[in-house]
């Protein structure tokens, strides 16, 4: 661990520990994006049982992943903005 910590020192990667407003924040937009992902994850599967075209059906599914790609993204740079400790 120590040659890892010297080596983010050498590399300049700020070493800073997380608070407990900062660990409650980044639990809250880990709960958000869950909900985001919850939610979508329905709407697919409703969508989905209503369409019976094929085509039709692979363009809902790659909308789905792009959105699950998006929030999931989102999600991680959100956290790592708190992680800095830049607030949002």
């Amino acid at each position: 661990m120590e040659r890892l910590r010297k080596g983010d020192e050498a590399a300049g990667v700020d070493q800073r520990r997380l608070t407990d407003a900062d660990k409650a924040d980044i639990a809250e937009v880990r709960n958000y994006y869950e909900a985001k992902l919850a939610e979508q994850d329905i709407l697919y599967h409703s969508r989905l049982s209503r369409i019976a075209d094929l085509q039709e059906r692979e363009t809902l599914e790659q909308e789905f992943r792009r959105e699950r790609e998006r929030l999931a993204s989102d999600r991680e740079a959100k956290i790592e903005k708190l992680r800095r400790g830049v607030r949002p």
